[in-house]
Formats: C-alpha cells, structure tokens, sequence
C-alpha cells in the first residue's frame, strides 16, 4: 500500500540518527523494556495505534466508491472523482502535518489533535451515512464533510506516528529500531488487509434501514479510530518526546525561492553568471544548505513522471471496484462483494516482498543483468500499465452482457406472448418481426424500432387464428419496451410496458412480476420485499435482489396461500416472472430473462491485481530506496513530501481525466495504459542521463573545497600584508 511507503521513509531517517535539539532541554527518561528485550514498552502502543488507525482509513475507503454511487445515486464518473479528490487530499495535508511537528507542536501533541480531528471527521461521516436523517443535501453536505477531516487526520498524522516510534529507541539500539519498523509495515498491511475484507461485509451483508448499511459500515471503521486515539493515549508516560526542532521543508522553500527572487532582480547581462541557479542564495544561506539542496532537486526531477504509475495503481477503490459490480461474484463456496477485491493488494504486498528479495532479485544478479533501481521502477511502471491493459480486455467482454446503447429517434422493443397460440405481431411502417411469436416463447433480443420524433403513435396489429386486432401505443425515444400479448374474453388484449434501460447496479438482481390470475396476489419474496400485483396481467414495479436463490417466497391470494419458487436471481440479469395458475399448493411461474446476467467471472480480476501488486513492490520501495540513496541525511523529510505529493497529483490525475474528458470505459484504461508506457520511457530516458552519486562524497568534496577556498583567501591577504 502506498501509506507503507511513508513507513519506510521514516525508517529510513530514524536509522540515518537525527540530531539531538540544541539548547537545554530535559533528558528523556528511558521507557520499561518489552520481556527484558530492547525493544520499549511505548512501541506496543504505537504499533496497535498504527494497527487501528489503517483499519479505519482503509475500512472506509473500501466502500467509498459504492457508497457514492448507491447512497447518492451519482453517475460512474463523478462517484469516481470525489474518490480521487479525497485521496488526493489525503497526500496533500502531511506536508501540514510535519510543518505543525516540526515547527510548533511536536509530534506527540501533533498526533493527538489530529486524531481528535479524524475521530470528529469518522463520526460526522457515519451519521451522514444514516438515511432517515435529513435529505439528500445533508447526507451530501455531513459526507463531504466527514471526509475533508478524515483527509486531514489522516494526512497530517502520516509523518509523526512512524517517526515518534523511532524517538523511542535509544541511539545504541538502532537494529531493535529497523525491526520495529518491520513490525509497523506489517502492522500497517495487517490492518488494511482484515479492513478491506470485512466492511463490504458489514455494508452488503448486514441491512439497516431497509437497504446497504453503510452507517454501520462506516461506523466500525469510526469505532476503531476512537480505540487508536485511547490506545495513543494510554501509553502516554511512556513515550520519548523529544521537543520540536524546526522543519527542513519549510527552509528549503525559502531558500529555494529566495534564490529565484534574487535570479530575477539580477537579470542584467554585467552580472557575473553563476554555476547553478541555487547559488543565487548564497547571500543569506549556507554553502552546505545549498549544496544538500541541489542535491535533492537531481531526485525530484526524476519524481516529474511518477505521478502517472499512482493515477493508476489507485484506481483499485475506484474503476476497477465498479467493474467488479458488473462480474460473477460467486467462488461457489463464498461470494464476494465486488469491493472486497481490493484485499488482494495487502494480501500480495505481504507475499511479493519475501519473494521478491530472497529469490527474484537475487536470482536476477545471479545471471549477471544490472537490474538498476531506474530499471526496477521502469519494470514496475510496464506491470502496471500491462494491468491496466488487462482490464480494458476484461471490460470489453463485460459490455458483451449490456443493453444496446440509446440514441435519439430510437426505442427498442420486444413480444412476450402469454396467449396459448403463436400470434404474428406487425407494428405500423416497420418490418419487424417476421415470424409469429410462439406461446411462452423465450423472446430474442430487442429490436430497434425508429421513430419519426421524441415520441410517436403506433398501430400494433396481433394476428391470432384468423382474427385480426389493433391496438395503438405512444413510444418514446430512448426507451426500452415488452408488448405483453394474452388472452381476455375469449380474444387477445395486450399491454406495452417499460422494461429497465440497463443492468441493475452493484451485481443486484431486478425482478418484475406480470400476474396472470383472475385475482390480485399479495407476494412475499424474502423477509422484507412484499409485493402487490392487481389481476388480468398487470404487472409490478422492478424490485432488486441480491444474487441467490429464492425458493420459500409466498403468494397469498383470495383462495389461499402458495408457494413461490423463482429459482436463481444472478448478478445484473433482469427477470419478468409471470404468474400463470395454481395448483397443488404451489404457484405455477414462467421466468424470462430482460438483461442477461453476468457472465465474466471476478476471477478474471486476478491476473491485473498481481500486476499491478507486482509493480508496486518494484516501483514503490525500489524508488524510495533509491531516491533515500542518492540525498543527504539532513534531506529525508524533503523527499517524504515529495514522495506523497507524487500520489495526490496522480490522484489528481484521475479526477480531470473522469470529469474532463469521459469515455467508454475500456477506451479509459486504454488510454491510461498508453499514457503510462510514454511516460515510463520518458522517465527510461532521464533516468539513463542521471548519474548516481554518494551524497556523503559530494558533502566531503564540498567541505575540501570550501577549506580550500578559505586557504587561498588567508594566503591572498598575507600577500597583500607583505606588499
């Protein structure tokens, strides 16, 4: 998981040793050690803290994109952009987070004000989520407000908690400190992993309110924040606090804007040039300050393209969850909600990394190939993209299963014959249906029926043993249509009834029923659909299901009370189930198929999650490794901003391209593929060009040169002494 990564930038500067505060300050006290070990008794809290806290953030996140898309009824695109601004946001608020540890709070308090701040964010979220309270604004309103807060606690507490773990350990003990931060990335994939399993259970399995419990599905996530705070809290008289010490962020900014302030207020030609741009801050600060930072500018130029692997790796909670609404969810012995996919990428993060550096790595230099780390992140970039590529394939096959897509001046139309002869249907100026319509016969597919217009009368003539009757309809453009032809007083009578313009939603089952008995009925399909359906072949309203088999329904009519057996109900088919007579104590039903089911199985998803998991181990911890190498120690903090900025931009990324610029789907991930892949070349090509230094060399070189320099001015004012 990309939080992950911020762990190991923190392991990373704790284990480089930070400088203790100048000025007097207390000494710390030593914590109790866990079991007579090194390790102190405050990390316990630390580590379960981290535990709850990546539960709740992830737990929530899991059923977001759903949320928006069942509870608001918002279209694909925008559910899909609010996601990716919250995301963004998420990576946005740690620089805020540091600059408030670093420069005035210190990380402790720090942590704790923003939890209380998530905490406040998680409730309001799940009251929102409560679909008696209020309209629709105020879901929106106390949502998106939930979410802003959620952002910011999540966001600024990112870069203290690892780090307060590591002011724990006393400087002696630094192979204790890097396997804690082993424990705190396992901590971390732990609490995602159980999260993202369980609240789409809570959400799909669980009902409150008549519908998806989103409340509770929000609420435990809620529940687990407020135990992270407790547990925070209650190991406070153990914890090191070491005082703030300033931000390193905030001075490289003003340097480096001091610098091109100063560039443009010297722009004339009479003065000298300088070697780099940076120097131009050599008259308020150091040599050393300015050199460190150049250093860091080499990494974040190569960070310029890595935005796009992020604007793609994160589309798990958001596209790829809505294609898995529209899969087979069934594994025969589970069912999974298409947002408990997304468990796959802690459940191989935790797999890949073992395998990756204790046997592909090595394997790899075993065969003499220079796998560079630019080579790593190039690799993990293809992965991805081939991901991508794999689901466009996969959403091709999906949209096999869809409605024709509606275009003006145009309808569709279909004949359930319910009569117990064939009946030939002609429908005014149009050249239809060739052949009569058998008795129950299963229909074909709709047929397009053009219009003249927006809507159009016409004249559907039934042709039934030598009678012939005419019946006159409105059809509107856009619209999709079943003629419903049965018998009624020894004759035909029809009825022309609107059927559903898509698949039903979130892999449910829609389910209509046409009442073919000389009485009403009065349906029981599980415990709390109940519906009325008037006599003479009236029909229903659509219900939704969800997916299984429903054997035990109940039809209660004038005479008595039946059985209802309607079979499977599968995920996205559209069902007219027409009650046709009773006998021997059951209810005897005709089934037709609207909208075919899903056909393409979730497991198809796999291959693209292994991908994409696979490029994200090479990409991401290859890059930090990387990036970690090739900066001053002084600079960590730099390049951990800079990191998470790269996921909010590629988070940003996303947003524009689904509010901008919407498409067909597949054509998306296409276009996300291809971009990706230009972008790994271009990211190839700088990385050729960049050449790997050792950052405490370039600091030695630094040091002898300007000792240097010192020795040439002593001797050029002794000389002039002598003169």
């Amino acid at each position: 998981m990309a939080e992950g990564d911020g762990t190991l930038q923190a392991a990373k500067e704790a284990q480089a040793g930070d400088d203790p505060p100048k000025g007097d300050f207390p000494v710390q006290k030593k914590s109790p050690k866990l079991c007579g070990s090194n390790y102190p008794l405050s990390i316990a809290f630390i580590v379960v803290n981290e535990f709850c806290e990546r539960f709740s953030y992830y737990g929530m996140k899991a059923v977001l994109t759903l949320y928006f898309l069942s509870f608001f009824h918002w279209d694909e695109n925008l559910s899909t952009a609010v996601y990716h601004a919250f995301s963004a946001l998420c990576y946005f608020t740690p620089v805020i987070g540091a600059i408030m540890a670093d420069s005035w709070l210190g990380k402790y308090k720090t942590i704790i004000y923003l939890s209380i701040v998530y905490v406040v964010g998680h409730l309001v979220k799940s009251v929102g989520a409560i679909p008696s309270l209020g309209n629709q604004a105020v879901h929106v309103i106390l949502s998106m407000v939930g979410l802003f807060l959620i952002a910011l606690g999540t966001g600024g507490i990112k870069p203290c908690v690892s780090a307060f773990g590591g002011d724990q350990f006393e400087e002696e003990h630094t192979a204790e400190r890097s396997k804690f931060f082993s424990i705190f990335y396992l901590s971390i994939n732990a609490g995602s992993l159980i999260s993202t399993f369980v609240t789409p259970i809570l959400r799909g399995d669980v009902k409150c309110f008549g519908e998806d419990c989103y409340a509770l599905a929000f609420g435990v996530p809620a529940a687990l924040m407020v135990l992270a705070l407790v547990v925070f809290i209650a190991g406070s008289g153990l914890y090191r606090k070491t005082p703030p010490q300033g931000n390193v962020l905030l001075e490289v900014c003003k340097c480096i804007g001091f610098a091109i302030k100063n560039r443009l207020k010297n722009r004339s030609r009479q003065i000298p040039k300088r070697d780099h741009w940076l120097d131009w801050a050599s008259e308020k600060y150091s040599k050393q300050l300015i050199g460190e930072i150049k250093m860091v500018t080499r990494v974040l130029f190569l960070f310029i393209p890595l935005p796009m692997f992020w604007a793609l790796f994160d589309q798990q909670g958001s596209r790829w969850t809505l294609q898995a609404t529209k899969m087979n969810a069934d594994f025969g012995i589970y069912v999974l909600e298409p947002d408990q996919m997304q468990f796959l990428n802690p459940l191989l993060i935790l797999v890949f990394i073992p395998v990756f550096d204790l046997g592909l790595y090595p394997l790899i230099n075993m065969c003499k190939f220079n796998f560079t780390p630019i080579r790593k992140m190039a690799t993990g970039m293809i992965l991805a993209g081939l991901a991508f590529g794999l689901a466009a394939v996969i959403e091709v096959k999906i949209n096999e299963t869809d409605m024709p897509q509606l275009v003006p001046e145009e309808s569709l139309i279909r004949v359930l014959n319910l009569a117990k002869n064939p009946v030939q249907v002609t429908i005014q100026d149009r050249d239809l249906f060739q052949q009569p319509v058998e008795a129950f016969q299963n229909p074909a597919e709709y047929s397009k029926l053009i219009l003249n217009g927006e809507q159009q009368s016409l004249r559907f003539t039934l042709q039934h043993q030598g009678l012939s009757l005419a019946f006159n309809y409105t059809v509107k453009e856009k619209s999709v249509y079943s003629l419903i032809v049965f018998e009624a007083e020894e004759s035909l009578s029809s009825h022309l009834i609107t059927d559903l313009e898509a698949k039903p939603e979130n892999g449910l089952a829609a389910v209509r029923f046409i009442n073919g008995l000389s009485q009403d009925v009065n349906l029981t399909i599980d415990s709390e659909q109940f519906i009325a359906v008037q006599k003479n072949y009236s029909a229903s309203e659509y219900s939704l299901l969800k997916r299984d088999k429903y054997n035990n329904g109940k039809c209660i009519t004038e005479t008595g009370e039946f059985t209802l057996d309607l079979g499977l109900l599968d995920f996205g088919a559209s069902y007219t189930i027409v009650i046709t007579n009773v006998s021997g104590g059951a209810v005897k039903t005709w089934k037709s198929e609207d909208i075919k089911a899903n056909n393409v199985h979730m497991a198809w998803q796999l291959p693209q999650y292994i991908l994409i998991s696979a490029g994200e181990v090479m990409f991401s911890i290859t890059g930090l490794a990387f990036s970690y190498s090739q900066s001053p120690a002084s600079m960590k903090s730099v390049l951990q901003a800079g990191w998470l900025l790269t996921v909010a931009v590629g988070n940003t990324l996303v947003l524009v391209v689904a509010q901008a610029a919407p498409m067909a789907q597949w054509a998306e991930f296409v276009l996300f593929t291809v971009l990706l892949f230009a972008v790994c070349i271009i990211f190839s090509i700088m990385g050729y060009f960049y050449v790997s230094v050792d950052p405490e060399d370039l600091e030695e070189k630094e040091e002898k040169r300007e000792t240097s320099s010192r020795g040439n001015m002593i001797s050029l004012v002794t000389q002039k002494t002598k003169l």
